[in-house]
């Protein structure tokens, strides 16, 4: 095996970004080799992918389908394990280069705590992972000398824009945000609309979770928090856009008053791609950004009052704490509870909202801390999506 050949353990191979990541791992075989890949349940899938690519190992977090992954890689070089254990233990093989994290939602923190304590560098596509234990993460890279290098196209994007501009001064970065597929539409239009409605996302193909998020602008906010850590920024250097070509995936503004964007067409594997290859950058066939193609480049102030959820992020930010961590997981349930047509798109952020009000608040949690806060969230959510109404929707 090459010396220059990446080791990648990807978490959550079976998801949006694990499946680009195995796609451009598939176009530069000679520089990344799929080490590790993981899914949580869905195993079909990831025998399909360990067939083909061969992993040292696969992991299936969902125990019962243990059996059907280890008969079907019978005979292979494959080693079959299963297990949220099996994965916080397997990201500190000495053969891992790379740990791509791209978990779906709380899950994905221990697995990036073992990473980093065991010196791998982290290409963190799951966000939740600084927003829940922001601190707690970005003390414990420093303190093993890791580098996080960011996944989202947000976050790449001025990741980017920073590179060789160590030393200059961050005024404040621009996040920017598509609006989702609800972009100008009103609170009584939003409570009639159904899971159907919001997975149209108009730009980006992503899994059903962060697309609902996009609807709610909870995304934006959960990367708020999260820029916030990845960068050392306070939630004044922080701003929202709407930009719904999804051209512009985000910028900085430096002390002088420029400002440097990070452009192109919205596709995942460029970020992904960016993050594997680090420092580098490599050549692709990916679709090239023509300005003709787009004579124009629109952006709009975000719509808070509608779009609540954007708001609860700021608000989370600035009390900090486990704050972060309650509207994460209050969130996870409130987007199940609407994918499962149990509420209503609005009932989303009263959740929510709920949470935040009832939940114990402490200011400078440990790790033990945060599971128990994400345990009594999750909880509190659950039996409240219980009590409220079954929502009637009407045809729109």
């Amino acid at each position: 095996m090459s010396k220059s050949l990446k080791n990648i353990a990807i978490l959550g191979s079976t998801g949006s970004i694990g499946t680009q990541a195995l796609e451009v791992i598939g176009e530069n075989p000679s520089l990344f080799n799929a080490y590790v890949l993981t899914a949580n349940s869905n195993a079909y899938l990831l025998i399909q992918q360990s067939l083909k690519f061969k992993p040292a190992y696969a992991i299936i977090c969902d125990d019962s389908k243990y059996a059907e992954v280890k008969g079907a890689l019978a005979g292979t070089t494959t080693k079959v394990l299963s297990g949220i254990k099996a994965i916080i233990d397997i990201v500190t093989d000495a053969q891992i280069d790379i740990v791509l994290t791209a978990m779906v939602g709380f899950a994905g923190l221990e697995p990036t705590i073992s990473a980093i304590k065991a010196g791998k560098t982290i290409a963190l596509a799951n966000k939740e992972t600084l927003v829940v234990a922001g601190e707690l993460i970005t003390d414990l890279a420093k303190q093993h000398d890791v580098k996080i290098l960011p996944v989202d196209s947000e976050h790449s994007a001025i990741y980017q824009c920073l590179v060789g501009e160590e030393n200059n001064t961050i005024e404040k970065i621009i996040l920017t945000a598509s609006g989702g597929p609800f972009r100008g539409k009103n609170a009584d239009f939003l409570a009639n609309v159904t899971r159907e409605h919001a997975l149209r996302h108009p730009n980006w193909v992503m899994g059903a979770k962060i697309t609902i998020d996009s609807a709610t602008l909870m995304n934006k906010g959960l990367e708020v928090i999260e820029a916030k850590w990845l960068f050392d920024l306070s939630a004044n250097q922080i701003d929202v856009i709407v930009h719904p070509q999804s051209i512009v995936h985000s910028l900085v503004q430096f002390e002088d008053g420029s400002i440097k964007a990070q452009m192109g067409l919205p596709d995942m594997k460029l970020p992904i791609q960016y993050a594997l290859a680090y420092p580098g950058r490599l050549k692709n066939n990916f679709k090239r950004f023509n300005f003709v193609d787009y004579p124009q480049l629109t952006f709009e102030k975000p719509d808070l009052m509608t779009f609540r959820n954007l708001g609860f992020a700021f608000e989370a930010l600035n009390k900090g704490g486990n704050m972060p961590c309650i509207i994460n997981a209050a969130n996870e349930i409130a987007v199940a509870g609407f994918l499962a047509d149990n509420i209503g798109f609005l009932a989303m952020s009263e959740v929510i909202e709920n949470c935040m009000q009832r939940i114990n608040f402490q200011s400078q949690p440990t790790l033990d801390d945060y599971l128990n806060t994400d345990k009594e969230t999750r909880i509190f959510a659950q039996n409240l999506i219980k009590l409220m109404p079954q929502k009637a929707y009407n045809v729109i």
